[in-house]
């Protein structure tokens, strides 16, 4: 059976690397494919989680970069669609919500192709999130939906999927960082930096609505500071924000050194350095939905810096603190992550590290009936 992959940016790495493990093992009923769009083009921020999670070599690198959703779309599906049409596989499989996700599964359902959806029916209910809009097209069009949670699958029966089409399997991206914690506890990145376990907090911040807008910008970073003075905060600063925190004048905020409370700028990390930096966090605040469900499985106080999300399985059944983007949101959730304990041993269903053996067997059972 000819099966592809697709990835387009690190959290799609995540999520396919144990899918390919979980197909390797059941070899040779497999034939696999794996294409990487190059949504995520920094070389820093893609060839590192390759090598960190132990993933082959793209067969195909369609080196899409960067610009606007519908040239970056419109580019995916333009490359795509030859190598669809020369391998011309029994099963595509697509992950996630970025933009690589649904220019890959039309073009596949186009030529008429089987898709399955990996993480499926996640929904914030924010139509100006261009994420929720990929999630709604891909699910809709998905011969086969893999869904996280119990909630997910609730979304999905609302909006009229078929039974038979959703499979609750579990997270992937759970299966990733269970496989690769031992790892990182001895990397021990913190050492790197020179802090003490439980002594920082870490910080991602990549989302345009944040990052774009100079006043928003400006005051989620005065308030981070401004909630934790004593505190050092590790932020990896993705090259997006970095351009935006140099073009609203913004580079005086930090500090220069980890030596000193504030928020200290590093370059991106590794998939295996900012596991291991995360391990060993008093806090993590991000807007990334990845990190949501990381630290609800390392059991570390997550505060999210959006108005919504598309996780709510990590609020009720994990660590994560819906904050807002408002000064008092952000300082009232912060307080809250830090009078809490670490170590919270809370997680949904299924969250175990097997979700990819699930979506394999589900694969077996609906294509070969073994």
């Amino acid at each position: 059976m000819k099966i592809l992959s697709v990835v387009g940016t690190r959290p799609n790495f995540m999520k396919v690397a144990p899918i390919i493990k979980a197909l390797d093992r059941k070899r040779p009923l497999f034939q696999h494919t794996l294409v990487h769009t190059g949504q995520h083009y920094d070389e820093r921020m893609s060839a590192s989680f390759f090598e960190d999670l132990k993933m082959p070599k793209p067969d195909f690198e369609l080196g899409v970069g960067s610009g606007s959703h519908a040239q970056q779309t419109a580019a995916v599906m333009t490359k795509i669609e030859p190598v669809l049409l020369g391998i011309m596989p029994d099963l595509v499989i697509v992950v996630g919500d970025v933009n690589s996700t649904l220019a890959c599964a039309l073009t596949a359902r186009k030529l008429n192709l089987t898709v399955a959806h990996v993480e499926a029916g996640l929904r914030s209910f924010d139509m100006t999130m261009p994420e929720e809009i990929n999630r709604l097209c891909t699910d809709t069009i998905s011969d086969i939906l893999f869904t996280t949670d119990v909630l997910a699958n609730e979304n999905l029966y609302r909006e009229g999927a078929a039974k038979d089409k959703v499979h609750f399997v579990g997270n992937v991206m759970i299966d990733s960082l269970l496989s690769q914690i031992k790892v990182a506890e001895r990397l021990a990145f913190h050492n790197t930096l020179g802090v003490q376990p439980g002594s920082y907090a870490t910080l991602t911040l990549h989302r345009p609505s944040n990052v774009d807008d100079a006043t928003k910008l400006t005051e989620i970073i005065d308030t981070i500071s401004a909630a934790m003075p004593d505190i050092l905060v590790v932020f990896p600063i993705h090259p997006r924000t970095r351009k935006r925190v140099d073009e609203f004048g913004l580079t005086g905020r930090f500090t220069d050194s980890p030596a000193k409370p504030g928020i200290f700028l590093v370059e991106p990390l590794g998939y295996l350095e900012f596991l291991s930096l995360n391990q060993r966090a008093r806090l993590v605040l991000t807007d990334s939905g990845g990190l949501q469900e990381e630290t609800t499985i390392l059991g570390i106080p997550c505060v999210t810096l959006r108005e919504n999300t598309e996780r709510p399985i990590t609020v009720t059944d994990g660590t994560n603190r819906l904050a807002g983007t408002t000064r008092s949101g952000i300082m009232s959730a912060i307080k809250e992550a830090l009078s809490s304990k670490t170590g919270s041993a809370r997680h949904p269903e299924k969250w175990d590290g097997h979700a990819a053996e699930r979506i394999v067997d589900v694969i077996v059972e609906q294509f070969l009936q073994l």
